[in-house]
């Protein structure tokens, strides 16, 4: 772990302070246009919310900061009033941002980097970049934690009542962080006071050391009096830690280790503190319904440049607001996890006859758009596709038909072949088609199709997070409003059906799941399976509600199934009928534990490398 210094505060305090304020005042502003009725509610918002992240302060004065040695920690001047104090927390908050969805999006059954990455390429080494940025960021979530604890309950006049809620927020993130380390490096150095820059020192704690700390935390966090069980969507104090939050992290702690009925105690007082499932799943993930029941923990943004979302830079394609990268496409493997809407499974077979014996490159011919020009009949001809197979004025439907009728979530999170999209035609709304091959819009009357970052290619492409029309409410393509959802109910009925099922209780865990399924309009299952079947089926279960959230790769890294479902021999990216573009290559076992960063090696000789990782 290296201290950031001054890196923490970057501009002046009086610059800092007053760029939070905008933000939360732009955040609240849109609460407002939300709900005017509230509009007195929300008044104190940009004060009291979860991000005023104003990072830690020693001072008013940029010069006198420039005084302190990076030697000395800035704690003593941070918390000498009340005001400070809350700087202070939510400083801790702040660091959330702090890289913390680095790989939340890069969850690799479900999605794909456009560029082969180092994790999915077999380049991985203990020097690679992903390793020691994730590493520093979330100990600097650490580090600020504990200067805020011992802060507060050291220096700070805040009154006792006040105190016992923010140490205990304080103490959740503590083990957020904490949690986040022991999932990806498996055994961590515990630090429970502030350290100056090189005093990290310590050797690697045992996973289940580390586990137990994050435990004896939450443990404390739920004990404190003042800390509220859940607050109101429009609560001036929406966004803080919770009580439900607490419960419902510590709940899958226990999924790690296994301890099932403890987990399944903490989910059932989850839902007795109201959360519920939202009615829509397509609706929960627009900006109006962030509040809703169903969110547990949420790292909130505002549509402010460098403090937005950036789902639609990533997810949006170039017909979106913005312009995009594509930069995750969406793997068929997925889309045909998708089942029937009745619940049944989903085959190609059922839908083209002899599809499954064809290989990949074969199978385009049933996606190319009607109405081929010569010119696009010749280079079919030339990627030596069978154009007996086609139909001029009918190729489109045919495809289009092995879309319907499926579970509805799969429309809601991708973008299907010959899919429409609202999207921006020069700051207006302008409905796309997502068609193979791509043409250039030649104006009005045009057909106006769909255009990706890698037009040479065809690929599923993500919907979910991705704002529609030409003039939404956001400044640019990396400033969306969207929150990043940490925790949300669906999430905890599907872990408490795991964790029923682990303990042999099939018929209490098929209702669990009936439960999002009926949500998502998809079909309810029979009382007809058995544990191991019913194992497989709550996994898929959670690869198709959880696209593109940042859950599935942390499910398969648990669940240690990255090998089978990712990394299978021919797997990598692949186009929408599964011509493979680059290859998915396996490093080993070693995958499960991260490898502990070269530079911290190199700077703490008290730590052991994971087994496997060799530079």
């Amino acid at each position: 772990m290296r201290s950031r210094g001054r890196s923490w505060c970057g501009v002046s305090h009086y610059e800092t302070v007053c760029f939070w304020v905008k933000f939360w005042l732009l955040k609240h502003n849109r609460y407002e246009n939300a709900d005017k009725k509230n509009k007195n509610s929300h008044k104190c918002t940009f004060i009291a919310l979860f991000l005023v992240g104003v990072t830690f302060i020693s001072a008013c004065d940029k010069d006198l900061l420039n005084t302190t040695p990076n030697t000395q920690i800035l704690t003593n001047n941070m918390w000498l009033t009340d005001n400070l104090t809350d700087q202070g927390v939510n400083g801790v908050y702040q660091a959330l941002r702090l890289g913390i969805r680095l790989y939340e999006f890069d969850s690799y059954v479900t999605m794909q980097g456009r560029d082969n990455s180092a994790l999915t390429n077999g380049n991985a080494t203990s020097s690679t970049g992903i390793f020691s940025n994730t590493w520093q960021n979330l100990y600097e979530g650490v580090q600020r934690a504990n200067n805020a604890l011992y802060g507060i309950v050291n220096i700070s006049p805040t009154e006792e009542t006040k105190k016992g809620r923010l140490i205990a927020e304080v103490k959740f993130l503590r083990a957020f962080y904490y949690y986040r380390l022991n999932q990806l490096f498996k055994g961590v150095p515990i630090y429970t006071e502030p350290i100056v820059w090189n005093g990290a020192t310590l050797p690697r704690n045992s996973e289940q050391e580390v586990w137990t700390f994050i435990l004896n935390d939450l443990a404390d966090c739920i004990a404190e009096v003042n800390l509220p069980d859940r607050y109101p969507a429009a609560s001036a104090n929406y966004g803080r830690i919770t009580k439900s939050a607490a419960y419902a992290l510590r709940g899958k702690v226990y999924m790690y280790l296994s301890d099932w009925q403890s987990a399944i105690q903490d989910f059932r007082i989850v839902q007795e503190l109201g959360h519920t499932l939202f009615p829509s799943y397509q609706e929960l993930f627009l900006d109006v319904n962030e509040q809703a029941p169903e969110i547990i923990f949420s790292i909130q943004n505002a549509p402010i440049p460098g403090y937005g979302s950036d789902y639609q830079f990533t997810f949006g394609s170039r017909t979106a607001f913005g312009s995009n990268w594509n930069t995750y496409l969406v793997h068929p493997d997925l889309v045909d996890l998708y089942q029937m809407a009745d619940g049944s499974p989903f085959s190609w077979n059922d839908h083209i006859a002899g599809y499954n014996e064809m290989t990949p490159a074969q199978r385009e011919i049933y996606f190319l758009r009607n109405n081929l020009t010569d010119g696009e009949r010749t280079a079919a001809q030339n990627r030596q596709l069978n154009l007996s197979l086609y139909l001029p004025t009918q190729n489109e439907e045919r495809i289009r038909r092995a879309y319907t009728n499926r579970d509805p979530r799969l429309a809601a999170n991708v973008i299907l072949p010959y899919a429409t999209f609202l999207g921006d035609n020069a700051g207006s709304d302008q409905v796309f088609t997502n068609r193979w091959p791509f043409r250039q819009d030649l104006g009005i009357g045009s057909p106006f199709d769909l255009r990706t970052d890698i037009v040479a290619r065809f690929y599923y492409l993500p919907r979910k997070f991705v704002y529609t029309g030409g003039n939404p409410p956001i400044p640019d393509r990396t400033s969306g409003g969207y929150d990043y959802i940490v925790m949300r109910y669906a999430d905890i009925l599907l872990l408490w059906s795991e964790a029923l099922n682990e303990l042999g209780q099939v018929t209490n865990a098929i209702a669990k799941i009936n439960e999002v399924r009926a949500r998502a309009g998809v079909g309810l299952l029979d009382n007809s399976w058995h544990q191991a079947s019913l194992r497989d089926e709550i996994r898929d279960e959670r690869r198709r509600e959880f696209m593109g959230e940042g859950v599935i790769f942390f499910d398969e890294m648990r669940w240690q199934t990255l090998r089978q479902t990712t990394f299978y021999e021919g797997n990598g990216i692949k186009e929408v009928w599964g011509t493979r573009i680059a290859p998915y290559n396996w490093v080993g076992d070693q995958l499960y534990a991260w490898p502990i960063p070269r530079v911290e090696l190199d700077l703490n000789t008290s730590l052991q490398q994971n087994p496997g990782w060799i530079d």
